[in-house]
């Protein structure tokens, strides 16, 4: 007998990236319901941050805001998947610093300090 192990509607059915996807989405409402000038901002989720060749000495960034190119185009704020699974142990640490990249890039797209985008920034 073939088919899934769990049934869709539960957790255990979806896979780590859309977990990660969840958190990342979960906390952007977060910020959007005390920020509306977030509105206008896209977030979103990518594997692994660009990297320029050759420099092994480099810090991998947990995030980034690419800044809209045209008027018609939108800002977005990215997170970057697998260097924030390779910091955090389970879940709870993941979505904690998740949420913690987000506010960072938010903040340093609107040009604020991160505890005015989120009072409880730095706090665990």
């Amino acid at each position: 007998m073939r088919g899934p192990v769990a049934p869709p509607q539960v957790p255990l059915a979806l896979s780590r990236s859309d977990t990660f996807d969840a958190l990342v989405h979960e906390s952007a409402d977060r910020l959007r319901r005390r920020l509306p000038q977030l509105d206008g901002v896209d977030f979103g989720v990518r594997d692994v941050p660009p990297l320029p060749p050759g420099d092994d000495d480099i810090t991998v960034p947990l995030g980034g805001v690419i800044r809209a190119r045209t008027p018609a185009a939108r800002d977005l704020i990215v997170v970057y998947r697998r260097p924030v699974e390779l910091r955090s142990r389970d879940r709870e640490e993941r979505a904690h610093l998740v949420h913690e990249v987000v506010v960072e890039q938010a903040a340093e797209l609107l040009g604020l300090a991160p505890e005015s985008v989120d009072p409880r920034y730095g706090q665990e």
